[in-house]
């Protein structure tokens, strides 16, 4: 254990020769400042880093992960990350990220006393009543997995969209979009699941609205993201 400690320090020091090495201003510019345009939202697992997978470099993603990527507006760390990046680095993007294989959600399946883990649990057990037609009716265990992980993202989509701080940014500068993705261990690939942003504010808006104002999605250079 210790060899495999020292070796982090060790591979510091080598990346910091690297960064060096192409920019012998790499740091003096990181310590500059952020202005990402990207919120990224997923899972504490090991497997899936938010920088790595999506081939950006340091100071690029603003990133908030946990068990299972939820946004529990009960839970004070996820919505103070959304409402800094929100109000004061203005991203244009919300990702949340799930993956198959998600331990968390597979748990959430699972008729299990999990301890003080149940609380948390409990979102995706609420996920899974919410869309209980469906999922029971896929017969494959595997499948059926894997489906409850896309609609847990499509439900902390909807938590993120519910958001004052969300509500009044977008309607001020048309931003954020809310996006959906699932990463496949398997593969590498990510699968953007074209939550539909728009449809989302009008089904959602009589309920959730916090500001009192028409949600217009804007038309405008749609296609330059």
């Amino acid at each position: 254990m210790g060899k495999s400690y020292e070796t982090i320090f060790e591979n510091n020091r080598k990346w910091i020769e690297e960064k060096l090495g192409q920019d012998a201003d790499f740091f003096k510019k990181l310590a500059e400042g952020q202005s990402p345009e990207y919120l990224y939202i997923g899972c504490s697992d090991s497997r899936a880093t938010a920088e790595e997978l999506m081939g950006m470099k340091p100071g690029e993603v603003f990133v908030h992960r946990n068990i299972a990527n939820l946004v529990n507006t009960l839970d004070m760390s996820s919505t103070a990350v959304i409402q800094y990046a929100v109000q004061h680095l203005k991203v244009k993007h919300i990702i949340v990220c799930g993956h198959y294989g998600c331990g968390g959600v597979k748990a959430a399946m699972t008729p299990q006393d999990f301890g003080l883990m149940n609380p948390w649990l409990r979102t995706i057990r609420d996920v899974y009543r919410l869309h209980q037609e469906e999922l029971d009716a896929i017969k494959d265990e595997q499948l059926r997995y894997d489906r409850l992980i896309e609609l847990n993202v499509q439900e902390q989509c909807i938590n993120v969209i519910k958001m004052a701080c969300v509500q009044e940014r977008y309607i001020l500068d048309q931003y954020p979009i809310v996006h959906g993705w699932v990463f496949d261990l398997k593969t590498g690939k990510l699968i953007d699941l074209n939550i539909d942003f728009e449809e989302i504010l009008k089904n959602i808006q009589k309920v959730y609205d916090l500001t009192n104002s028409d949600w217009v999605m804007s038309r405008k250079n749609n296609k330059n993201f």
